[in-house]
């Protein structure tokens, strides 16, 4: 048993440290670059990203995520202003990361915890209530504070999720480096950082898929 224990930890530092050093070398590579990829994988020069630019980012998530828009209570759509809030902070942009955040506030309020049992709704009201405060920290403050509040929110949302389900196939990101480890959700595989944005735009690993 004591063996075990001690090769599981070997591999536990070992998957840590492999994935510490991808981040180094994909800033290296990032450095290197004359553009950024976006979330939907084009390359672009991040000194030329505009606000329409970041708009039609966010758009991508939006339009993949299997949903009615005028459905209020939703899950989906909690995830949908989630998803256009990481993209914004992918993309560097604290305005737009404040506004998103608002709109997140909102549909976090919204969400229908109806149909759950009693059990879940205790925690989904648990839940909803302090990712409400972090998305009310985000709409107010700078973008280092923003991604401070978003490291949590995320917990929050996969919380969530572990409990409403989701629609599409999602998937849990990490990153090693950002204030001792910090994980996100995507729909997609490729690696957007949101904790560093353009400065490591590809640190992190898919540590998981939901379906």
């Amino acid at each position: 048993m004591r063996n075990l224990k001690v090769t599981i930890g070997i591999l536990a530092i070992t998957f840590l440290a492999l994935t510490a050093m991808s981040c180094k070398e994909a800033k290296k590579e990032h450095n290197n670059e004359d553009g950024h990829h976006t979330e939907m994988g084009v390359e672009e020069n991040h000194s030329e990203m505009n606000h329409n630019e970041s708009e039609g980012q966010h758009a991508g998530e939006k339009n993949e995520v299997a949903m009615s828009e005028a459905q209020d209570g939703n899950s989906e759509l909690v995830l949908k202003d989630y998803f256009s809030l990481k993209d914004a902070l992918v993309a560097d942009d604290n305005a737009q990361a404040k506004s998103l955040a608002e709109t997140l506030v909102k549909s976090l309020k919204g969400l229908d915890v109806s149909k759950f049992t009693e059990a879940q709704k205790t925690e989904l009201k648990d839940i909803v209530e302090d990712a409400v405060e972090h998305a009310e920290h985000i709409s107010e403050s700078p973008i280092a504070h923003q991604r401070e509040h978003f490291k949590i929110l995320s917990k929050d949302v996969t919380d969530m999720v572990a409990i409403t389900g989701t629609a599409n196939t999602l998937y849990e990101q990490f990153c090693p480096m950002y204030d001792k480890g910090s994980a996100w959700l995507s729909m997609s595989k490729e690696v957007r950082n949101p904790y560093y944005g353009s400065s490591m735009l590809k640190c992190g690993k898919v540590q998981q898929e939901i379906n």
